[in-house]
């Protein structure tokens, strides 16, 4: 392996010397994403401009056996975006434009860098819609978003980042350059590739380009928040409100959550209090919404609400379900992002609540998450007078006996943020030996030298 050095002079070689970056304040900000609990340790930071580029990045890593890391915007919560072992970070801020519009097909390309806002911006201008959403909006990019197969809080309506990548462009860990299903609607020529590539953490290529299939715009949206006396009410409601409303989301969030946005500037939405509350996005309807509601008080799933009556209070509501990751920023937490079936949901919240109870007695743990799609997040606060890595390895045993309850309910011990580092080692929970197996075997025809974010998903 070449020194940090002789890396950093190799790279200006094949960059520009300006996009060749190794400041320490550099190496440690494109180093990590919004995990805390791995040091970044890079050697270098690159940022190309072009496919050919990444391409020649390629070659210059198979023949010095430096490891690359992809990075977007860094938003990732599972450590997959972190360069620990002197790794180059090959992050994709300049390859950050929008190359086309197709309006009979709906489609918008891009390179991998755009932030997801920026696309959001692009459809709006055009009278569409790109529907997949999320806090992170304004800082995330469309190849990590896809990297991720990135859901969010408009799954119920429409779907995961999957549903809306008709088209990629990727160069693989040899350097070949595959473009993948080209925007087609229909392709029945055997093995898609493009799904592959969405999800798997740029352990099997970088995504440069991707085509995005836009939507039309919803009708006028509101927003309800309710309070909700018990957990067993949760589904029931649920089921009322997709009965009743043309549901776009539906998010749950306890009063522990609603506490920490509160304290951090956010608006009570009404006098009482409830152990839970769920936030719901539907097409606007008045009358829809009041009936389901009294409905719904008569029959004891919520004890108070308020639906709003503009845009602006739409967004305060939101902020009481989006400001919550912020809110917990500062006592740097643990986090777990679980999917159960949604017909699972109140039982896996039953046995989490009590396993935490037994297990986190210390500990403050606070959850909230995507309920519609069956999405939960725990977020474990670590005490102030407590070690990091002390707090992580508490964590990490807890989170094995997490996983066993998800094997046993068909679970997913990660939902929507990926395997990275720190989730990795709990992938048995979720897939077989044979599942596994293959899985490595795809890696080593994409990436036989192991070249790509090495030690997340699967080793070779």
């Amino acid at each position: 392996m070449p020194t940090a050095r002789d890396i950093v002079d190799q790279l200006s070689r094949l960059l520009p010397p300006e996009r060749v970056l190794s400041a320490p304040s550099d190496l440690e900000h494109y180093g990590r994403d919004w995990t805390r609990q791995v040091a970044p340790a890079p050697s270098a930071v690159v940022l190309p401009g072009s496919v050919e580029q990444v391409q020649a990045l390629v070659a210059w890593a198979r023949r010095t056996g430096v490891p690359l890391v992809p990075s977007g915007g860094r938003t990732g919560l599972s450590g997959g975006a972190v360069a620990a072992n002197g790794e180059v970070v090959v992050a994709m801020d300049r390859m950050n434009r929008v190359l086309g519009f197709d309006a009979a097909d709906r489609r918008l390309r891009v390179q991998a860098g755009v932030v997801t806002e920026s696309v959001q911006r692009e459809a709006r201008a055009r009278g569409l819609l790109y529907p997949v959403d999320f806090a992170s909006r304004g800082s995330s990019q469309i190849g990590g978003n896809i990297a991720t197969n990135a859901g969010g809080i408009k799954v119920l309506r429409y779907g995961l980042t999957r549903q809306w990548v008709s088209g990629l462009k990727v160069v693989t860990g040899t350097g070949d350059v595959l473009d993948l299903n080209q925007g087609l609607v229909k392709n029945a020529t055997g093995y898609d590739l493009r799904h592959l590539f969405i999800g798997s953490e740029g352990t099997l290529g970088f995504i440069v380009e991707a085509d995005l299939v836009l939507a039309p715009q919803p009708p006028e949206q509101q927003v309800m928040v309710l309070a909700v006396p018990a957990l067993e009410a949760l589904m029931p409601l649920f089921d009322r409100l997709r009965s009743g409303l043309v549901l776009g989301a539906f998010e749950f969030f306890t009063d522990q959550a609603l506490s920490h946005v509160l304290a951090h500037g956010g608006k009570r939405p009404f006098q009482g209090s409830a152990p839970f509350y769920v936030l719901a996005e539907f097409d606007a309807d008045d009358e829809a919404a009041l009936a389901c509601f009294e409905a719904a008080a008569d029959a004891g799933e919520v004890a108070d609400g308020v639906v709003s009556q503009s845009r602006a209070q739409a967004a305060e509501l939101w902020h009481l379900r989006e400001g919550i990751t912020e809110s917990l920023a500062s006592r740097t937490p643990y986090k777990n992002d679980v999917s159960v079936r949604i017909g699972e949901v109140p039982a896996f919240l039953s046995r989490m609540q009590a396993l935490f109870q037994r297990e986190y007695p210390q500990f403050e743990v606070v959850w909230f998450g995507h309920l519609g799609d069956g999405n939960l997040h725990i977020s474990v606060l670590r005490p102030q007078d407590m070690a990091a890595d002390r707090f992580a390895a508490e964590c990490g045993r807890v989170t094995r006996l997490l996983g066993e309850v998800l094997h046993e309910m068909g679970g997913s011990i990660s939902a929507e943020h990926g395997l990275g580092l720190l989730k990795k080692p709990f992938l048995r929970y979720v897939r077989s030996e044979e599942e596994i197996a293959l899985m490595r075997g795809l890696k080593r025809v994409f990436d036989p030298d192991g070249i790509l974010n090495p030690g997340k998903v699967v080793d070779l």
